[in-house]
């Protein structure tokens, strides 16, 4: 049997050749056993610094090209303990045909391993989306996690391409790094505003000035929030128009956001006549209190700031919930009691009076002169 085994075959024995072969059988077969054991043993690290993690999830991303990696590796380990065969030493475009065996194996390891990155990572961002989302839930701000999953993802395939070039290729990437620096740098200066656009958005999602939903006014624009993109804002406008705001301008001016009101102002000012009694005054006054103190008012206040020739001024001021329609509703109905108070004190708002006197003199000459003084 021994001399059986130890039979040399294209400079390998047989049993290097069933060593291999059933090496690279057993990994084949076994592949997703070993697979999902590799991922309980990574959870179970992973479970003693995070303790939320969910292994069903995790072995749905994880276990398929963890378990790939692992058996491209295994066999490619296995393949190099074979003597590749004097038969099989040619060249291919003055690449030799065990250059070639070597290319195509580093290869295969490092994509398959860079891909079980990315799919780890995606694990860690759909945790990162859960927790964060459930902590703000209702604010939109969660559009910054699913853009640095797709920007670490980038970085990430970049790095892997990387070291294809210099591991599989034997390029030499220190002058393509170099190459990409310059034009990187001159990209930055054609790019200016668009990059300065990039940072204001992250300003944005981590300042939280607003989020998705929000009713906001900035300048003469004012609507609701429906997109915040990585260049700019879009808003809904008050007119039912798309606007599109760059988030440079967004993070620069003035912005009133209106849906973090907590209360809405009214403002009531009456100009009542100078004839007016103090005691009707007074009547008028504890009237609109006692209107100002009604359902939906929070706080309120109503007193005579001025008396002019012709008017006896009253700011009348208060406060309700934020919500715009209940405002409107509740402004409405005391303005019209404060109207109905008014009448039914028989008191009269001020007007503007003006007083013409045409003065007629005898004239010295036969044309009639006529002077008009007009005072207000």
């Amino acid at each position: 049997m021994n001399e059986f085994l130890n039979q040399v075959y294209f400079n390998n024995s047989i049993r290097s050749y069933i060593a291999v072969g059933s090496t690279i059988l057993l990994v084949l077969l076994f592949k997703k056993y070993i697979a999902h054991y590799l991922a309980l043993a990574i959870f179970k690290i992973l479970k003693i610094r995070w303790k939320n993690i969910d292994f069903p999830t995790f072995r749905a991303l994880a276990a398929k090209p963890l378990g790939l990696f692992f058996a491209v590796l295994i066999t490619v380990s296995a393949l190099d303990k074979l003597t590749l065969p004097s038969e099989l030493e040619f060249t291919l475009y003055k690449i030799t045909f065990r250059e070639l065996l070597r290319m195509t194996g580093t290869f295969f390891i490092i994509f398959t391993f860079f891909q079980f990155i990315i799919k780890m990572i995606d694990f860690v961002m759909l945790m990162v989306q859960g927790v964060y989302i459930k902590e703000q839930a209702g604010q939109g701000t969660h559009q910054l996690v699913f853009f640095f999953k797709d920007l670490i993802k980038v970085v990430v395939a970049v790095i892997g391409l990387l070291f294809i070039l210099k591991y599989t290729f034997n390029y030499d990437i220190k002058g393509l790094l170099t190459g990409l620096s310059i034009v990187g740098a001159a990209i930055a200066l054609a790019l200016k505003e668009s990059l300065e656009n990039l940072i204001a958005s992250f300003i944005i999602f981590f300042d939280k000035p607003f989020a998705t939903g929000d009713s906001v006014k900035l300048n003469s624009v004012s609507g609701v929030v429906e997109k915040i993109g990585l260049r700019s804002t879009r808003i809904r406008s008050d007119d039912k128009s798309y606007i599109t705001v760059p988030n440079k301008q967004m993070v620069d001016s003035i912005l009133d956001n209106q849906s973090n009101r907590v209360q809405r102002r009214a403002e009531l000012k009456l100009e009542v006549s100078s004839s007016t009694s103090a005691g009707a005054i007074e009547q008028l006054l504890s009237g609109i209190r006692g209107i100002l103190s009604g359902t939906g008012v929070l706080a309120s206040s109503a007193f005579v700031t001025s008396i002019t020739a012709n008017a006896i001024l009253i700011n009348c001021e208060y406060f309700t919930g934020a919500n715009a329609r209940e405002f409107n509703v509740i402004r409405e109905r005391n303005t019209l009691k404060v109207l109905a108070l008014l009448e039914e004190l028989h008191i009269a708002t001020a007007q503007s009076v003006s007083d013409i006197k045409i003065i007629r003199d005898e004239p010295s000459d036969p044309d009639l002169n006529e002077h008009i003084q007009v005072q207000k």
